[in-house]
């Protein structure tokens, strides 16, 4: 039976609070896509804010956690009009330029954004290696900001000595997407399960479908989010849909992605850990 199956078997009156933490919202025909976009998603795939919206009713979820869109790169428009339009729902991670001045860093903290993203995949070391990303880096640890890292396969062993150097607290997206043939000790997870084990950092059970080589329901992805959750524990992990699923030919159903928590975290209590406890204590969800 699914996570919100059983919800609103429950109370047909009360839904219980859950959070989806990781989306992107677009906002077509509003704001332009960055001429130097790493990518431009697909018009199936530009989902906007209403849209998500009534994705997470129709799953019983009640807050999500919106991570800028790439396309856009650092015009936070869209996202933070989809904030402004949902109030109390919707919190944000923004895309910055590591050199972002302390006055504009300031003006975001007026909105409820929670971190900044790092992307290894598209930018490699390019933004970790910036002579103002330190800076950065203490500036979020100030604001008790997260420090949200997009990463693949090894990418993440290059920019471990900067984040234990620097301490900002990081948290990673889909599980670090590592190859599923290649085993726990690959370079790129290994390193991961270190951040769990020996720091506060926070993993995002999260785009299974990015990493699995068999696809739905990912079985070739469990062992890694087992070992995932043994390393971070159910208090710093958190589920996400990764909706609208950009850059992913294939369809792919939100049901699917939440119906996968129930597989992975059979005892209810860790249900509702990950899905709002853990996400209310990180991020001021109410």
């Amino acid at each position: 039976m699914s996570v919100a199956r059983r919800r609103s078997r429950q109370s047909s009156t009360v839904t219980l609070p859950a959070a989806d933490c990781h989306a992107h919202v677009f906002c077509p025909g509003r704001y332009a896509f960055a001429a130097d976009a790493s990518y431009v998603p697909q018009p199936a795939r530009q989902g906007t804010a209403s849209a998500f919206a009534a994705v997470l009713d129709a799953h019983a979820i009640t807050h999500g956690l919106l991570v800028a869109a790439e396309p856009y790169m650092t015009d936070l428009g869209c996202m933070l009009d989809a904030i402004e339009a949902y109030p109390g729902r919707f919190k944000g991670v923004a895309l910055v330029a590591p050199d972002i001045s302390d006055r504009d860093l300031d003006a975001l903290v007026a909105k409820p954004i929670v971190g900044i993203r790092y992307n290894l995949s598209s930018f490699g070391m390019r933004q970790f290696d910036h002579p103002a990303s330190e800076r950065l880096f203490a500036r979020l640890n100030e604001l008790g900001w997260f420090l949200q890292i997009h990463c693949e396969r090894d990418e993440l062993v290059e920019a471990m000595p900067i984040i234990r150097r620097t301490r900002v607290r990081a948290m990673i997206d889909h599980v670090g997407r590592p190859h599923p043939r290649r085993g726990l000790t690959q370079p790129g997870f290994a390193a991961l399960l270190e951040l769990g084990r020996s720091t506060e950092a926070v993993v995002k059970l999260s785009g299974p479908f990015r990493a699995s080589l068999e696809g739905y329901p990912y079985r070739d992805v469990e062992p890694f989010i087992a070992a995932a959750i043994d390393a971070f524990t159910v208090d710093r992990c958190i589920w996400g849909s990764d909706w609208p699923f950009v850059r992913h030919d294939a369809p792919i159903d939100y049901g699917c992605q939440l119906a996968c928590v129930e597989r992975w975290l059979p005892a209810e209590a860790d249900r509702r850990k990950v899905t709002w406890e853990t996400p209310k204590a990180l991020f001021g969800f109410r």
